[in-house]
């Protein structure tokens, strides 16, 4: 069984740090992999980095699909993603208001390569290669700046590019869709 984590907010040093490299993908990693997904799913959110829930390692999960807080996010499936590299990246970038489970309440429309192709181990210790486009890959990207001790905030353009999450879901809900993924 499963359990949630709590969630390490904006302030704490983990979110800071950079991450260590897993060196073996043991019990102990596949139960922390379990707990984060819970951890996540409970919390709404699509993706989670183990610095989140106060675990300085190269990991993270991606649960893409529509939830309270994104309810356009497509529907990818869920991933554990250890030990990560970014291949490569578009030059094509896209902006997106973008949010954190470690910064409960704030939106910033942050820009971001529209694809990249990456390199990770899976659970089963297998040397996983993708091309990820749109929202997936910002999630990852999302995610791989937490192991490196990045923020969202810190990608954002001007302090006039944040929302509050209240306002940017009655924003959604108007007839301005612009951020959906289709």
């Amino acid at each position: 069984m499963n359990e949630s984590l709590e969630i390490a907010e904006l302030g704490n040093p983990v979110l800071r740090e950079p991450a260590k490299p897993i060196k073996v993908i043991d019990n102990k990693i596949v139960e922390l992999s379990g707990n984060m997904i819970t951890t996540l799913r409970k919390a709404g959110g699509v993706g989670i980095a183990a610095p989140q829930v106060y675990e300085s390692l190269q990991m993270f999960i991606i649960d893409s699909k529509p939830n309270e807080r994104y309810p356009d996010a497509p529907e990818y499936g869920t991933m554990t993603v250890i030990n990560p590299k970014i291949i490569s990246s578009s030059e094509e970038t896209n902006y997106f208001w973008e949010g954190c489970l470690s910064i409960p309440g704030i939106r910033g429309f942050v820009p971001r390569p529209t694809e990249i192709e990456v390199e990770f181990t899976d659970l089963n210790n297998k040397v996983v290669k993708l091309i990820l486009k749109d929202f997936t890959s910002r999630i990852f990207q999302h995610e791989f700046d937490h192991l490196n001790g990045i923020v969202f905030l810190d990608r954002i353009e001007s302090n006039k590019d944040i929302m509050t999450e209240k306002e940017y879901l009655r924003s959604i809900t108007s007839n301005n869709r612009q951020h959906k993924w289709e």
